[in-house]
């Protein structure tokens, strides 16, 4: 499939769930992809694997928390390729607990990476984003929200808040940016099988979360994977601003 050849990408939060999976599948369709995270190995084997089904790929070891590492990334991706003109803002963290707990640490990192992370690459490859739309290529932003965006849940309020803040931002960085020719969109997913649910530690989350697991057939990283794709294959003049994408079963 070659609908993205034209097209240079670049993932954050590459290294697993639904960045890894977008990455593969991104590179399948056509596109050069620039796979960024903080586990370096992790990366190399994701492009060995995109490289042995004939993709094209570059593994860039990068911490979103750290603003020279992210535009070191930046710079390097345009000295490869030229500038980006399809960014996946995905890296993030969930550690739900209950507000009365007081944990500061949790709280910081979180907005660190959700918020301010994602504020450092939309910072680093905007100008590669709008350079690219000037020349005539297909241009996306494309930032990962969650369902917690929209709902309510126990012990979930710190990750919810930077989440809606990210979807709110999308709204108004497609009227800053769209007269640009730059298409901004939000994917909001509910409930997704990732390694996020693995940094738990608070009970009542836990519990909340095999709870889920009984009555719940969560996504597969692929399926929301397989949105991003459908949002950067449209034609040039159709922008999906907010994409929700629900497990059948899973009501809010």
């Amino acid at each position: 499939m070659t609908q993205l050849s034209n097209r240079v990408a670049v993932i954050t939060g590459a290294s697993s769930g639904i960045g890894r999976a977008t990455a593969k599948l991104l590179a399948a369709w056509g596109a050069k992809v620039a796979v960024l995270a903080r586990r370096g190995d992790m990366l190399e084997q994701l492009v060995a694997e995109i490289k042995a089904a004939g993709g094209t790929a570059l593994a860039l070891t990068v911490d979103v928390t750290d603003q020279a590492s992210v535009e070191a990334a930046a710079a390097t991706v345009e000295q490869t390729w030229g500038p980006a003109n399809l960014v996946f803002n995905n890296a993030g963290v969930m550690l739900p607990a209950s507000i009365e707990e007081r944990e500061t640490g949790p709280w910081e990192h979180q907005i660190d990476l959700n918020v301010t992370g994602a504020m450092r690459v939309i910072s680093a490859f905007v100008p590669q984003l709008v350079r690219s739309a000037e020349a005539g290529a297909t241009a996306d932003l494309i930032n990962t929200s969650s369902i917690a965006a929209q709902n309510i849940y126990p012990y979930f309020a710190v990750y919810s808040a930077t989440k809606a803040y990210v979807s709110h931002l999308t709204r108004h960085l497609r009227a800053e940016l769209g007269p640009k020719n730059v298409r901004v969109s939000v994917v909001e997913p509910g409930c997704t099988e990732t390694e996020l649910q693995g940094h738990f530690k608070f009970p009542g989350a836990i519990a909340w979360l095999e709870g889920a697991k009984q009555t719940i057939t969560f996504l597969k990283p692929e399926d929301v994977a397989e949105v991003v794709g459908f949002l950067a294959t449209q034609p040039k003049h159709v922008n999906l601003q907010q994409v929700v994408v629900m497990p059948t079963n899973q009501a809010s």
